[in-house]
């Protein structure tokens, strides 16, 4: 909580500077014009205009991915505002001066006003709480609004194109009408700066701080356009590269999001892993353990009883080691031959399972491989023993031409198809065999035995 509360205070003085430091530079432009940077450049206007749309275009895109996954209201407001701003651009501010030709009234005024709605929705984004259940549907509802926003702006533009004022570089002042709607493109940034700057300070979502930053960038353009006369719409001015730098801070906080959302699932697939680790191994030696615990409790035969306590205790032991080097990322040479052998003499000692074990020297099996390669022939030999009552097991781990294939085959009862896909046991298997890159396969029926195989990278 300290840490969350730091990172807040850190970023509202870095605001506060950001704020007086752009503030400072617009008062001076609006104070003596003459010092104001303003050129009429039309390439490097569509220069310009081409890397904001292509930049809205990336964001969209990475806050539509974010939204595939999470459900999250707010990614589907940021994708609609990004790409009305990505489209918007491109097709009124970009397609129309390919050919060299000034931009008509109505694509300009289509423009200006594209770039309202796509402001309004990245502020409404800001306070969106809610999560949705059916990401898809909303994902196809998001692909037809934004082309249909695009179509009715050029359709209101193209209506009233005649009765808007006009635009060009020989008019003076600037239009009330433009005024007005560069006011409301600020205010929209406005309440982007404050809502998203409470999410962080409730939230502290890194995503947050960054849409913060360039919805201040964003801001101050569009107060530079609002307290600067046009002069041309082919000119190039501060307020441009402002918005530029802003896109550039927004595709900057997506990417981030997203890399954090990759880290968080590589978090859950980790814990999934120590999941496994526990059900498939150190569980079921604490439990042998347990049992002849309980057994000598109840007055079993010492003599017996107590080796198979020591043999089950020196298991969980090993077991523990084992886990250790699974759940560490440390690397080195596991004692995979030695260990995979004492499990198998623990599991054949009481004469019910007889198991053939054949280990090919020169396979080589990384860290990361033994450990799953382990953890798979232990549940298949536990599956061999427990449920089919297999009375002989062939473990092999050998080549095959380019592929090394590990496999146990056991003559127990089998499984049917229901078994094979609903085992937690087996499913543990298939999901251990993909996180090493191997292909698992599974051949089962009753009364025929089972065997299965995993087939790993060369």
């Amino acid at each position: 909580m300290r840490n969350e509360e730091n990172a807040y205070q850190s970023w509202l003085w870095g605001e506060v500077l950001l704020f007086g430091l752009l503030g400072a530079l617009l008062a001076l432009f609006v104070t003596y014009p003459d010092v104001r940077p303003t050129f009429e450049l039309p390439q490097v206007r569509l220069v310009l205009n081409t890397m904001v749309a292509l930049a809205a275009a990336l964001v969209a895109v990475l806050a539509g991915v974010r939204f595939s996954v999470e459900g999250r209201r707010l990614d589907w407001l940021l994708c609609a505002g990004f790409s009305v701003a990505a489209g918007s651009t491109f097709c009124f501010g970009i397609a129309p001066v390919l050919g060299n030709e000034p931009p008509h009234r109505r694509e300009q005024w289509a423009l200006i006003f594209g770039r309202v709605l796509a402001g309004g929705l990245i502020a409404a984004a800001a306070f969106a709480r809610k999560r949705t259940v059916n990401r898809r549907r909303e994902l196809i509802e998001l692909l037809m609004f934004v082309p249909g926003m695009l179509l009715l702006l050029w359709i209101f533009a193209d209506s009233f194109g005649q009765t808007l004022p006009s635009l060009g570089a020989g008019d003076r002042g600037q239009p009330g009408l433009l005024t007005a709607m560069l006011g409301a493109r600020a205010l929209a940034s406005l309440l982007a700066v404050v809502g998203f700057g409470l999410r962080f300070r409730a939230r502290g979502d890194d995503l947050d701080r960054w849409l913060a930053l360039g919805a201040t960038l964003l801001l101050y353009a569009d107060l530079y356009y609002v307290l600067s006369p046009l002069s041309s719409s082919r000119s190039v001015s501060t307020g441009d590269f402002l918005r530029l730098l802003a896109y550039a801070v927004l595709l900057v906080g997506v990417w981030r999001a997203i890399r954090f959302a990759e880290f968080g699932r590589a978090v859950a697939e980790e814990r999934a892993r120590v999941a496994r680790e526990i059900h498939d191994g150190l569980a079921q030696y604490l439990f042998a353990v347990s049992t002849h615990a309980t057994m000598l409790e109840n007055g079993a035969d010492p003599e017996t009883t107590l080796p198979q306590l020591k043999e089950a205790a020196a298991a969980a032991q090993q077991e523990a080691r084992f886990a250790i080097l699974a759940l560490s990322s440390a690397s080195g040479t596991a004692p995979f031959d030695a260990a995979l052998r004492r499990y198998v003499d623990f599991l054949t000692a009481d004469g019910e399972l007889e198991v053939d074990l054949e280990i090919d020297e020169k396979v080589g099996l990384a860290p990361d491989e033994q450990i799953e390669v382990f953890r798979i022939v232990q549940e298949g030999l536990a599956n061999a023993r427990k449920h089919a009552g297999a009375r002989h097991a062939d473990v092999r781990i050998g080549l095959r031409g380019d592929e090394r294939v590990v496999s146990v085959i056991d003559d127990g009862a089998g499984f049917d198809d229901v078994t094979i896909t609903s085992g937690q046991g087996l499913r543990n298997m298939r999901a251990r065999s993909a996180s090493i890159g191997g292909g698992f396969r599974l051949r089962s029926g009753p009364g025929r035995g089972t065997a299965l195989e995993v087939v790993l990278r060369a």
